[in-house]
């Protein structure tokens, strides 16, 4: 994958805990994520499962779209995620082949 701006949502565990965010490079930042290269939310609660992202074509598209879906209820972005991935299953492999 090409570094392409992206917002994100990971989750510690099926219906578990919830982070969105922003990058210009999706899969070196899931690799932080995982790896625990910066200390701070992710790390604390283990929020290291890839379970949707969205590609914009610029990153100020990317972080608006970031800032909607941090102000949507949890309902929302649950119904986001399990449209597109029922199960959620970690994306991390797809997006790095």
């Amino acid at each position: 994958m090409e570094k392409q701006p992206a917002v994100y949502i990971l989750c510690n565990r099926p219906n578990g805990t919830l982070y969105i965010g922003v990058t210009s490079n999706l899969p070196k930042r899931i690799w932080e994520h995982k790896s625990k290269a910066v200390r701070g939310f992710t790390a604390k609660y283990n929020v290291t499962r890839l379970i949707w992202f969205e590609l914009f074509e610029t990153m100020d598209l990317a972080i608006e779209r970031e800032k909607q879906l941090k102000g949507r209820p949890r309902k929302a972005k649950v119904a986001l995620i399990e449209d597109g991935n029922p199960v959620w299953r970690d994306l991390f492999e797809e997006i790095c082949g």
